[in-house]
């Protein structure tokens, strides 16, 4: 057998056995290391780390943050990793302003609840109160008391039926500009139209439609409006399209432009 060789395997056995010990060293590190992490997590979850701290809600504007906290059945007594949000989103989701709610968890212990709510399209007198009509359709029971609501139009006269959730499609459908030119919509039924409706708008203007074509032709109304020359009166949409100054006698045609 040659000597050359066997001394060479004999050199490289010391050496075998740090590269060994070196592997060893490491599997104990790794070990020792997920020992302690362990450890740490089972101190951090029996501490008082690990409970609600903070609650943060944003995106409420029809309930307080206090309510919300409430509603969503979270406090500061739950254990962060053991609260059942995914519940906590779906009673919330219940609530009939509310579209989207989205709970997430920050580290270390503040919870966070995100809101959107269904706009509001109008609201509906009642009395001295003004009931709060989302684009959903739904009505909310809770008023606003001796609180003239300035941010949408106001709903005179309509009850829940065909007619209201006709107009609140209709309103769905106009453009946030035109929607907020309009001051009241007074529901306002003849005998050859149970759909007539008669507006006052914010400009100073009064129109007359039926809702079958009001969101068609209302559409166009900063149109119709650039053409009468800022004088005052009724527009009438029911059938074509007429407009009657305050202080004329009789009506004028205005032609609807369409727009592209």
């Amino acid at each position: 057998m040659d000597k050359t060789k066997i001394v060479s395997i004999e050199d490289r056995i010391p050496k075998l056995k740090e590269q060994r010990r070196k592997k060893a060293n490491r599997r104990l590190v790794m070990v020792l290391i997920l020992f302690f992490t362990m450890i740490l997590f089972i101190i951090y979850f029996q501490s008082p780390l690990s409970k609600v701290k903070n609650i943060t809600v944003s995106g409420n504007e029809s309930y307080t943050e206090e309510e919300i906290e409430r509603h969503s059945g979270i406090t500061t007594q739950d254990n962060i990793w053991k609260m059942d949000s995914e519940k906590a989103q779906q009673v919330l989701e219940k609530l009939p302003e509310v579209d989207k709610a989205d709970i997430s968890v920050r580290l270390p212990n503040t919870v966070t609840i995100k809101l959107i709510e269904h706009e509001k399209l109008a609201y509906l007198s009642e009395g001295s109160d003004f009931h709060a009509v989302l684009e959903s359709g739904k009505i909310l029971e809770k008023g606003l008391a001796d609180e003239m609501p300035v941010n949408a139009p106001i709903l005179i006269g309509f009850k829940e039926g065909k007619a209201l959730d006709e107009m609140i499609a209709s309103l769905e459908t106009l453009p946030g500009e035109i929607l907020s030119t309009i001051s009241e919509i007074h529901y306002n039924p003849s005998e050859t139209d149970a759909y007539r409706i008669h507006l006052f708008m914010n400009d100073g203007y009064e129109v007359n439609a039926t809702l079958r074509s009001f969101s068609d032709k209302m559409i166009h109304y900063p149109s119709i409006v650039s053409q009468l020359k800022l004088t005052k009166g009724v527009i009438d949409l029911e059938v074509g399209s007429y407009f009657k100054a305050y202080e004329a006698e009789e009506a004028e045609e205005v032609e609807i432009e369409k727009e592209s």
